[in-house]
């Protein structure tokens, strides 16, 4: 028998508990699930009025926690092998560092507070678990993956299987029933405030992908599994088909519902009853700017997706697929700012190259990787602010943007990256760069040293130097083309900007 795994979320709304067994079907890491828990708490009120967490409810959360402990330990899973997470109401509270540490100190859990761009991650893996046992495909159509909770809406955004767009929306139900209540206003207004969100986000999503075009709709939440209990069709045990017009007036019913009726019809607590309708109204709506027929409900959460990054990336198959997304993602940000996408390429296959040559004496692991195709992607995205200074700009524009696949310290190591890939100042004399630690220092060090190479090689922009061998020698490193090329501008660039390169791996740079 497989050892239980045990994830717990604490969210705006309440604190979750899912257990489950890893097992193996056809060659494939699945899940059974073992034991559920839903225990509500007001984190998302406290936050979103004050900015902080009260100490009431710090003790609930506490006695919840202490309580978990007791049931998982009759799974025999102990608290140092339970994952905790933390969304958008711990991430955005004030005291969230005394939060956390109030945590570790009374219960010994370590709760790891996740960004908004990870929740996308997350929901992409779990999501694309639980379709495949319905044979829903996403693989070639134009799709909108939309979660709305209690503090923000994760939404990704699909075009034919690859993902172009990942955002995290301000926009929760906690959020909006308390700006509601405290303008001492009605659900009326609640409909008039989301409908004019999201008719000012639809101008962006629009610039991203053609929402008329969209052809396929999935929905995630607690409230939209509800729905497809009364008004879905079943297409599996785990995923339902919910049509447009049914779900529109169920919508408009409830919205007549007290929080009682809510309570009693919906089996809900007070919590889940006080957001049901201004959730549901923000759905609608969101699904209102496309024109399908029907949409795909699947029971399934980060804490599933949770699970699925933990045993499944290791899967060589599911590894490579993730990648290819979050290289989608980068890419569609090029494109976004209309890079230059021909010399983006090369630089990213030419730096891959470099890498793959000197793996031995890098020291990483397969993400790092990833990290230095996103920095060759976007090495010059900042050209579409100013040529002057492009890596600055460049570095600005990846650290205010959502890319999905990569949490906050990904993003940073990034942007640094892009900032140092031009210019004659050393990483070293970046104040920036030297409050990071020593092995994300390295990080940037060397993928700045081999990007800056790869940049070199085409100089030109014009990618005629794809045929070329590496070879090592003593203390130089050697790249032989193949024809006849004139290697002037080249070898210019190679000097100007192989500086660094020389510095961290003590190669002279040859090119021939």
């Amino acid at each position: 028998m497989n050892t239980p795994q045990a994830v717990i979320e604490i969210g705006s709304t309440g604190i979750r508990l899912l257990v489950a067994e890893p097992v193996e079907v056809q060659s494939q890491k699945k899940f059974n699930i073992l034991d559920r828990s839903d225990q509500p708490v007001n984190l998302g009120r406290d936050v979103f009025t004050t900015r902080s967490i009260s100490r009431e409810t710090l003790l609930i959360c506490l006695h919840i926690l202490e309580r978990y402990a007791e049931q998982l330990a009759a799974w025999g899973i102990s608290r140092e092998e339970t994952i905790v997470i933390a969304t958008s109401a711990v991430r955005e509270s004030e005291n969230r560092d005394p939060f956390v540490d109030r945590i570790k100190v009374k219960t010994g859990f370590i709760v790891h507070v996740i960004d908004g761009i990870e929740e996308n991650r997350l929901m992409y893996l779990a999501v694309s678990e639980c379709i495949k046992e319905g044979s829903v495909a996403i693989r070639q159509n134009d799709s909108i993956f939309l979660d709305i909770s209690g503090g923000a809406t994760e939404m990704m955004l699909m075009e034919k299987g690859r993902i172009i767009g990942a955002h995290s929306m301000r926009l929760g139900t906690v959020i909006i029933e308390q700006m509601i209540h405290s303008m001492m206003g009605n659900l009326d207004d609640a409909r008039r405030f989301i409908s004019e969100f999201i008719r000012n986000t639809k101008n962006t999503l629009n610039a991203e992908i053609n929402l008329d075009k969209i052809q396929q709709f999935i929905v995630l939440g607690n409230d939209m599994k509800i729905v497809s209990l009364f008004v879905g069709k079943p297409i599996s045990p785990f995923l339902w088909e919910v049509e447009r017009g049914a779900f529109e007036n169920f919508v408009d019913e409830v919205q007549h519902y007290t929080p009682e009726e809510c309570i009693a019809k919906f089996k809900m607590n007070y919590n889940e009853a006080q957001t049901f309708q201004i959730s549901l109204v923000a759905y609608k709506l969101f699904i209102q700017l496309t024109n399908v027929t029907k949409f795909i409900v699947p029971d399934t959460s980060i804490r599933e997706g949770i699970l699925l990054s933990r045993n499944q990336l290791s899967n060589p198959e599911i590894q490579n697929d993730f990648t290819q997304q979050i290289l989608a993602g980068a890419k569609a940000i090029l494109k976004k700012y209309q890079g230059d996408e021909s010399h983006a390429e090369y630089v990213r296959k030419t730096s891959l190259q470099i890498y793959d040559a000197l793996q031995k004496e890098l020291g990483f692991d397969s993400h790092v990787r990833v990290l230095l195709e996103i920095s060759a992607i976007l090495h010059d995205v900042g050209m579409f602010i100013r040529p002057e200074d492009h890596n600055i700009h460049g570095k600005y524009i990846v650290n205010n943007s959502e890319i999905f696949g990569l949490n906050r310290d990904d993003k940073s190591i990034v942007a640094q990256i892009i900032s140092f890939h031009r210019g004659s100042k050393m990483p070293q004399e970046d104040e920036e760069f030297r409050l990071l630690s020593r092995s994300r220092r390295m990080t940037v060090l060397k993928l700045s040293a081999i990007l800056r190479v790869a940049d070199a090689l085409d100089r030109t922009h014009k990618q005629h130097l794809y045929n070329f061998n590496i070879s090592f020698a003593k203390d130089s490193i050697t790249f032989r083309t193949k024809g006849h090329n004139n290697l002037s501008l080249e070898k210019l660039a190679v000097s100007e900007k192989g500086d660094l390169f020389e510095n961290i791996f003590g190669y002279k740079i040859v090119l021939v």
